[in-house]
């Protein structure tokens, strides 16, 4: 025997016992009538034993959670003590027991007759008796017997669930007519409360809670606020049907309208029938000179057309995949013109300057006619062909121009293509990340279509025209591959010509395409797609190189797009110099004509207003018409000074005039160095240093000085990153000048590297530092001696006014640099 007691139940005034039957998935509540199925033989045995009594009542508990898994899962378990069940219970009246032998338990028809608290338990062979008091029957009251208030409010609550229920019924055309008359008629406040919780998808712990609510207003209250949200569900739920249905409806209507439409321009003889159209297919791929392979892959889709019809999703992929392969360019070539004089005579008149690159160009066409001609042999060729693209004549080696911005990169493709006669595309690779911007994508995605380079061969209707790769060196790559592989493939003259776009899913002939990549920084692009690039390097242009360029090409085009009359607007050279000098700092002529074309437009406004005067725009002029400027440009220093020295750098945008600067610290410690300087440069600052200390005695220094004082090196523009180690003998100048209490010539730059065995290094870049020292108004500068060779690069209007002095040792570069007589 298992006697326990509910610690929660109070003293209770009279106490009563009968038989407990804990039910795991049905709470039940008073007022109400269910059906249970009862499988477990003690609990059956609780139910038949309580069927042989008069009064037939027995106590219906509900089992907690954490209890529910183990009867779950064990039909011969039965509860074991009080905590397992709800000490708020019902009790019922068994009204019905009906056997199942089939499904071997008992089906009991139980009526909820009042709330009761159970206040023990005794468990005797499993089988549960409990002592339990009465609980306030809400059930029972009505609304007569509240007063005041509180009768107003529960009459309120009533209304608005009955109201609820008509709203459900209106909304579900399923809902039993009988049940809402049945809840319309309910007078008694709490039975409606209890019948409309058995409607709703209540689950077990919220009935539960509405079982122990005391309180008849929260009741009714807690039963409207979840009659109020299944409402709303409904509400939403017919609403999204609606539009579905709605949709659909419309889809059903277009369908009907459009096969009545076929029909109607079939009787008026309008239109194309979708056999027409099958009939127009099969002749573009008869008439149309494809490859086997692509003429076969065609008609194998029209099959599949035939089949589908153009109606479906699928019909319509297959129509746009078909006209892809009748549009391409499979065998349409244009001929070239490969007489160089016309090559050379373009280039020059698109061109100014550029010699060098405009003859590595000519010598590339030079090859290209001579592979062109018959080449006689002893032997008989032996041809094998495996393929429907037989291997053409290819162009070899990829060219691709490297240079600042605005030096003509791309121009110079267009005038290459102008030359050869062929159609120019330009595929543009800037942030390109996705590899399917190249191959192309399935054609089982959504949406899917060629790569770009198929997409460049589509626009210009020819199999062998010229496709300039800009910003190769801006390729990017993540999560959908890497781009930059594809352009392996793209480029190999060994690989290209069986070119397979995932879209075309067919090989293409890239051979005969001639591919010009463009690239600012050489650095940045992947070492195996450099490997089959030749180099062509575009240097910067110098002061009257950009004169040229701007009165012969920029200031015509821009009088041109402003509308203006060729006559209309005179830009002096002195003019120009200062647009160049005052209002622009780059490698290229990109800004310049930015400004030639803002001083266009200001004339423009004056001619579209009537006064159609030729203008000349005199340099007093500028600032009115451009603002102050920009640029004051790099001057050299007018005084002297020990400490501080001139060199010169590179940039992706031309060269500059770099000064730097060297102090003293008392009593400080080690080097210091600011100027936003990267790693390669501080090294060259410590090798300098290092080699000035170790080298005191030969330079007349104290070596004490080094003891007792730290350095401090700065290069000024310090948010400007500086990097590279061009500045060596620059750093060496500049320290030494200041232990040794010398200034440093203020008509000097230098450049070159150095190492600690006193050594100055070649460097490159030699034309822009050169142009920026000439910009700044330097005489002299020092170079070291290994690169001699590179001055050919330099303009002869810039080298005629410079001092080149070729230094192969550092004593050579102090004693060029310094001011007092300096000797080893």
């Amino acid at each position: 025997m298992n006697y326990l007691t509910n610690p929660f139940s109070g003293k209770p005034k009279t106490l009563e016992s009968s038989l407990l039957l804990p039910l795991i998935n049905v709470v039940l509540l008073p007022g109400i009538t269910l059906p249970v199925m009862v499988v477990r033989s003690h609990s059956v045995g609780v139910v038949e034993a309580t069927a042989l009594t008069s009064h037939k009542q027995l106590i219906i508990a509900g089992v907690r959670p954490e209890s529910r898994q183990r009867l779950e899962k064990n039909q011969k378990a039965e509860i074991e003590s009080l905590e397992e069940i709800y000490p708020v219970a019902t009790l019922a009246v068994v009204q019905r027991v009906i056997r199942l032998p089939m499904a071997g338990g008992i089906q009991v028809i139980l009526r909820g007759i009042e709330r009761v608290c159970i206040d023990k338990i005794q468990i005797t062979n499993r089988i549960c008796e409990t002592n339990y008091h009465r609980l306030p029957q809400l059930h029972q009251d009505n609304t007569s017997e509240l007063e005041g208030k509180s009768a107003a409010k529960v009459e309120a609550l009533v209304g608005a669930i009955k109201s609820q229920w008509r709203e459900i019924a209106t909304s579900d055309s399923t809902f039993p007519q009988e049940v809402l008359a049945f809840l319309q008629d309910n007078d008694n406040p709490a039975l409606l409360a209890y019948q409309s919780s058995m409607l709703l998808p209540h689950d077990l712990d919220k009935i539960q809670g509405l079982l122990e609510e005391e309180n008849l207003e929260q009741l009714l209250r807690k039963v409207l606020a979840d009659l109020s949200q299944e409402v709303e569900v409904q509400r939403l739920q017919g609403q999204i049907l609606g539009e579905t249905k709605k949709e659909i409806d419309l889809q059903q209507r277009k369908f009907f309208l459009r096969e009545q439409l076929k029909k109607i321009q079939q009787e008026l003889g309008e239109g194309k029938s979708e056999t027409q159209e099958i009939e127009e297919l099969r002749t573009r791929i008869a008439t149309t000179q494809l490859p086997g392979c692509v003429d076969k892959q065609a008609k194998r889709e029209l099959s599949r057309l035939e089949r589908i019809g153009n109606a479906s999703a699928e019909g319509g992929v297959i129509r746009t995949y078909l006209d892809w392969l009748l549009e391409m360019p499979w065998n349409q070539t244009v001929q070239d013109n490969l007489e160089l004089k016309n090559a050379r005579e373009v280039l020059d008149a698109d061109h100014h300057g550029l010699s060098k690159v405009k003859d590595r160009i000519i010598e590339h066409l030079a090859t290209f006619k001579l592979k062109q001609k018959p080449i006689k042999k002893d032997k008989p060729e032996v041809k094998v062909t495996n393929s429907d693209f037989p291997r053409s004549i290819a162009f070899g080696t990829v060219l691709c121009f490297v240079g600042p911005p605005g030096v003509g990169k791309t121009s110079l493709g267009r005038s290459v293509a102008r030359a050869l006669g062929r159609p120019f595309e330009r595929i543009s690779l800037g942030g390109l990340r996705d590899e399917a911007e190249l191959r192309g994508h399935r054609r089982t995605y959504v949406g899917a279509m060629p790569g770009r380079i198929v997409q460049a061969l589509h626009r210009s209707g020819v199999k062998n025209p010229v496709i300039m790769l800009d910003e190769l060196d801006k390729v990017g790559m993540d999560y959908r591959g890497d781009p930059a592989s594809v352009l392996l493939e793209v480029l190999d003259p060994q690989q290209n010509y069986c070119f397979r776009d995932l879209y075309l899913d067919l090989d293409f002939d890239l051979s005969q395409v001639f591919f010009i990549g463009t690239a600012n920084d050489l650095s940045k692009v992947a070492a195996p797609l450099l490997d089959r690039l030749e180099i062509i390097e575009l240097s910067g242009y110098s002061e009257e190189e950009k004169l040229a360029i701007a009165q012969k090409y920029l200031l015509p085009r821009q009088i041109e797009k402003a509308g203006l009359p060729e006559d209309a607007v005179q830009i002096p050279s002195q003019t120009l110099r200062l647009v160049i000098k005052n209002y622009t700092r780059e490698a290229g002529v990109r800004r310049l004509e930015q400004n030639l074309g803002t001083l266009c437009r200001k004339v423009a406004v004056r001619h579209a207003s009537g006064d159609t005067n030729s203008v000349v725009i005199d340099p007093e002029q500028l600032e009115d018409q451009l603002g102050a400027k920009v640029f004051l440009g790099e001057q050299m220093r007018k005084s002297p000074q020990s400490g501080v020295a001139c060199g010169l750098a590179w940039t992706l945008a031309g060269g500059e005039v770099l000064f730097v600067e060297a102090v003293t610290l008392s009593q400080g410690k080690d080097l210091v160095l600011t100027g936003y300087l990267g790693e390669v440069m501080e090294e060259s600052a410590r090798i300098a240093y290092s080699y000035v200390w170790s080298n005191a005695a030969l330079l007349g220094i104290d070596t004490t000085v080094f003891q007792t004082n730290g350095l401090h090196i700065h290069v000024p523009a310090g948010a400007v990153p500086k990097d590279g180690p061009s500045a060596g003998v620059t750093i060496v100048t500049a320290i030494a000048s200041l232990l040794m209490d010398c200034a440093v010539r203020t008509d000097t730059a230098m450049t070159g590297e150095i190492n600690l065995s006193g050594e100055v290094l070649p460097i490159g870049g030699v034309r822009e530092k050169v142009l920026a020292a000439r910009r700044a108004g330097i005489k002299r500068v020092i170079l070291p001696q290994q690169n001699a060779k590179d001055l050919v690069d330099v303009p002869e209007d810039v080298s005629k006014h410079l001092e080149f002095i070729f230094c192969d040792r550092i004593d050579q570069v102090l004693e060029n640099a310094l001011l007092q007589p300096f000797k080893s």
